[in-house]
């Protein structure tokens, strides 16, 4: 088929369809090398085909120079996209030049830049110039990055939302008041929005999921792109990212739009949306899908209007760096945490501390976080699980001792004071049946290895399992919590008698 089209190509027949065909082949990998081997030789043809009369057909001969990768196509693109009379293919001449080393090109693409900003927008040629703008802005950052600006902003005041679990927004927001207690808190569903005087506390607090800020001026607006982006520009963003961070602008943002519109229809809308945000904010605000500092996440409500909130990556979340290592079956650091926060008016202190289960570590190393343990034991039949364990763990700067050996032939000299553990669950090939078999064993195991008034603290895809085991063996339940509805996730308590 390749072949077929480039000799339409070469023959002059049904050009601009056979390019499209062509790209759209070549997004498999091997039929793209097939078609280097095809053209070599006769790389000349393509070139001249950005002299042809037919816009499209230029605008599709430089996509597939791009797409091809071969260096010595660069210099003849860049000729063609400076001589290039209709504005709506200069910006795929530019999408070619990315494909490139094209470092000898930087003073030439910022120069281009500057000019474009001086040519007076009208509706006719907005669009593509905006879109010239921004494919110039984005080779420039790929050369050189962008200056990031470093969070400074610390002991300033903050209107924020704490995204939380919404079973356990009560819970977030009374360890934001023990952290901040001139905080002014307000729960709602999907978590805690809080006046705060300052962020000093935020490294502490670990059963949120994401801080978002909320901005003067950037509340409700309609659903529409040019609302959109006049309330965000107009409001106090400009003042809030200057006040808190070094350095001036521009600050490089992405777009995130929660809603249940079509995934076409949203992608229109963002890509208006952002052109119209540089063009307002006299590219203060620069769009970029790669390299960005804040996201500005429109949340559309049930009336159909657009929330705006912020979320800054010049803020870095440090609470679980230590996790370098997972497996498919690790839990969410955020989980555990909760976990541990839910069992912690349960835990002692210098507790011996065992997981059978544990996976990578996370629940163990969040246990000693919040509640410091003595000896501490964690066992994995999977190899690779321990041996990533050791290297979270001592990323975390903690001591845990790693076993790699099945739970259920495990021996130990003296008995231990808790167990905190993520059960296994039904992934892969493993059935319920043998799920089930396992929490069967599990129970009448862990009695081995427990003091009397042990604690068990259990996260758990099978509910309906812990309850029947509960029912079996000596084990009381303290407290139950559900963690996810959609996931099937708890969090049971136990007490051995």
């Amino acid at each position: 088929m390749l072949k077929n089209e480039w000799e339409n190509i070469q023959n002059g027949q049904e050009i601009r369809q056979s390019l499209s065909k062509i790209r759209q082949a070549i997004k498999e990998s091997s039929n793209l090398q097939l078609l280097r081997s095809i053209v070599k030789g006769s790389e000349e043809t393509l070139i001249e085909l950005l002299q042809s009369e037919d816009a499209k057909t230029r605008k599709n001969a430089a996509l597939l120079m791009g797409d091809l990768g071969q260096q010595e196509f660069l210099r003849p693109i860049w000729k063609a996209y400076k001589n290039e009379s209709q504005r709506f293919v200069k910006s795929s001449y530019l999408s070619a030049v990315g494909r490139f080393d094209y470092d000898d090109y930087r003073d030439d693409i910022k120069e281009q830049l500057e000019i474009l900003k001086t040519v007076e927008l009208t509706r006719e040629n907005e669009k593509h110039i905006t879109e010239e703008m921004r494919q110039l802005s984005a080779l420039i950052v790929r050369i050189e990055g962008i200056s990031k600006h470093s969070f400074t902003g610390w002991n300033s005041p903050y209107d924020i939302v704490l995204l939380a679990n919404r079973n356990f927004t009560e819970t977030v927001g009374k360890e934001l008041l023990a952290l901040e207690p001139n905080a002014k808190i307000k729960l709602v569903g999907a978590g805690v929005t809080a006046k705060v005087e300052n962020l000093n506390w935020i490294r502490d607090i670990r059963i949120y999921q994401e801080l978002l800020f909320m901005i003067k001026g950037m509340g409700t607006c309609p659903m529409d792109w040019t609302a959109v982006a006049e309330t965000i520009v107009s409001s106090g963003l400009a003042a809030f990212l200057a006040g808190s961070h070094d350095g001036a602008a521009p600050y490089y943002f992405r777009l995130e739009m929660k809603s249940k519109r079509a995934l076409g229809e949203k992608s229109v809308f963002l890509k208006k949306l952002a052109a119209r945000i540089e063009k307002l904010s006299n590219r203060k605000l620069i769009n970029s899908t790669d390299n960005y500092e804040l996201e500005i996440r429109l949340i559309e409500n049930k009336l159909q209007n657009c929330n705006i909130m912020i979320k800054l990556f010049t803020l870095k979340d440090k609470r679980f760096t230590y996790r370098k290592e997972v497996i498919p079956t690790s839990i969410k650091p955020v989980n555990a945490a909760l976990t541990v926060a839910l069992a912690r008016e349960f835990m002692k202190e210098d507790a011996q501390v065992l997981d059978p289960f544990c996976g990578v570590g996370t629940m163990l190393i969040e246990r000693h976080k919040a509640v410091r343990a003595n000896t501490t034991y964690g066992i994995d039949i999977s190899e690779d699980a321990i041996l990533k364990a050791r290297e979270n763990t001592a990323t975390a700067s903690q001591i845990i001792h790693y076993i790699n050996r099945d739970f259920f032939r495990f021996t130990h000299d003296y008995l231990f004071d808790e167990i905190i553990t993520n059960m296994p669950f039904k992934i892969g090939r493993i059935t319920e049946e043998e799920i089930f078999n396992i929490y069967k064993r599990f129970f009448q195991k862990v009695p081995q290895h427990i003091k009397a008034g042990a604690l068990v603290v259990l996260y758990s895809h099978n509910k309906d399992f812990v309850k029947q085991m509960i029912a079996r063996t000596d084990f009381q339940l303290l407290k139950e919590y559900e963690i996810s509805k959609r996931e099937e996730t708890y969090v049971f308590i136990l007490r051995y008698k």
